[in-house]
């Protein structure tokens, strides 16, 4: 059995309610970040939600209002590369067109989002089974398929994320940094919350959340009281 480590213990002892608030949850998740790096603020969401129907689906994106508090790595698929110099200035690590897809069928894959335009997409169809299993592939319902390359590049660049459940209808989202306020991580807590539920799946039958957990890094899992967050 593996040892439990004090510093482990000592967070799990400061969750002594079976559930919290939000305000509450923060506040203890707060607590419990006493490493000695600067640890991820992480939600999941148990949905009701078989995912083998279309209808039953989870997949948006959410525009943090406090940011991520991580610089994410763009890369910029288009066919018109005459606004390279404007999107390398505003934030994009690599812009290209059939070099870049070169570069990614090579599996060199050095960013953490893929912005493409629609007109690009059936050249992409052959990356899928390099860029699928990353989550990496440029999709309308992520954000990241767009006319606009240099608006959705500042969208990202300023908090804008990807959320979706998985095949087990959990949902799982970084929505801060350990080093955020109590209020920055709630704002942004609530923005993500109120996003599940404005896209919920049309295809969902009964109860829709089952259960919301949040928890650091390396952190224990604060389990968040569902039944007056809509009040």
């Amino acid at each position: 059995m593996p040892t439990i480590s004090k510093r482990t213990k000592q967070a799990r002892n400061l969750i002594i309610k079976p559930s919290y608030s939000l305000e509450e949850g923060v506040k203890i998740l707060k607590q419990t970040a006493t490493t000695k790096f600067v640890e991820s603020a992480e939600a999941h969401f148990n949905l009701n939600l078989d995912t083998k129907y279309s209808d039953q689906q989870l997949r948006t994106t959410i525009s943090l209002p406090r940011g991520t508090g991580k610089d994410i790595k763009i890369s910029i698929l288009t066919s018109d590369t005459s606004n390279t110099d404007t999107l390398m200035q505003n934030g994009a690590a690599v812009v290209g067109s059939d070099d870049l897809i070169e570069d990614i069928s090579k599996g060199n894959l050095d960013f953490d989002l893929l912005l493409t335009t629609p007109d690009m997409m059936p050249r992409l169809t052959k990356l899928g089974k390099v860029l699928g299993p990353r989550g990496l592939m440029p999709s309308t319902k992520a954000g990241t398929v767009t006319t606009d390359l240099i608006a959705s590049l500042a969208e990202f660049k300023a908090g804008k994320v990807e959320c979706r459940a998985d095949k087990t209808g959990v949902a799982h989202i970084l929505f801060g940094k350990m080093d955020f306020t109590e209020e920055a991580l709630h704002e942004n807590l609530r923005s993500v919350y109120d996003s599940i539920q404005t896209n919920k799946p049309s295809g969902v039958k009964g109860k829709y959340l089952k259960t919301f957990k949040i928890c650091t890094t390396m952190g224990p899992s604060i389990n968040i009281d569902i039944s007056n967050l809509d009040s």
